[in-house]
């Protein structure tokens, strides 16, 4: 378990991460799930009669999620204001797209649905793309887009991220679309800024980084009961206590 401060009081990782009054409805622990429920936010929202489009983000490793197609055909069939952002980093969980996909142009696959493919390393592009595909879905319906990124590092602590494909590579990407050297380049090359203040923000933003790890490892485990939270209704469930936390009580429905 993670630390009972956490988001989901030390229940889960960054796939929990959810703040409703922002409109941010989190991801989802099973692959490509959260597909179908950003496409019934955008049921919603139509049937509202709000003027707000849903994000629904998912990974090349998704792209050929059965759920996928289904939520598209009903969000096409319904025009919603839905946007499907496939962010294709060419490697899943560490699979090469070719290896996986017979088609990996995944802003193709739509069929009656309209996509487009923008440089997800490109930070001016994907603003200018994700406001066209929002005035674009508020009249027309659901569109895809494609971001073409790129991770430099493995898919979780026990992927090195080098097994299936070369340090080289990686490097190469880095060197020649790294996003933040990218917009750093067009900042000093424009005189937005100067290399000093550039540096300024890159330390405050290194600081508080590390005081936000400090006062996660700080934060205390969570009880044992935490387990049963939230699982049962108000009254019902299992219930850990005594001196060792190690009896249960249970009242099931």
């Amino acid at each position: 378990m993670g630390r009972r401060d956490g988001c989901s009081r030390g229940k889960g990782g960054s796939m929990h991460f959810y703040k409703k009054e922002n409109g941010f409805y989190g991801g989802h622990g099973i692959v490509g799930a959260q597909i179908p429920l950003g496409c019934g936010l955008a049921f919603a929202q139509k049937y509202l009669k709000e003027e707000n489009v849903t994000f629904a983000l998912y990974g090349d490793g998704a792209a050929n999620q059965g759920q996928l197609f289904e939520a598209l055909n009903m969000t096409a069939l319904w025009d919603l204001p839905a946007i499907l952002v496939c962010e294709n980093n060419h490697y899943g969980m560490g699979t090469a797209e070719w290896r996986a996909a017979k088609s990996p142009a995944y802003y193709k696959r739509g069929d009656y649905v309209p996509g487009l493919k923008v440089d997800g390393m490109d930070v001016l592009a994907v603003k200018q793309a994700c406001k066209f595909a929002k005035e674009y879905v508020l009249k027309n319906g659901p569109i895809i887009i494609e971001m073409d990124t790129y991770r430099y590092h493995g898919h979780s602590m026990s992927d090195p991220g080098s097994t299936y494909r070369t340090r080289d590579e990686i490097s190469g990407i880095r060197q020649e679309r790294d996003p933040i050297e990218r917009v750093r380049k067009l900042i000093l090359s424009h005189d937005l800024a100067t290399e000093k203040e550039l540096k300024d923000v890159e330390k405050e933003v290194r600081k508080e980084v590390d005081e936000a790890i400090a006062q996660a490892k700080e934060s205390p485990m969570p009880d044992p009961a935490e387990l049963f939270s939230n699982i049962y209704v108000k009254g019902l469930g299992v219930e850990a206590f005594g001196v060792d936390r190690k009896e249960l009580r249970a009242a099931l429905p």
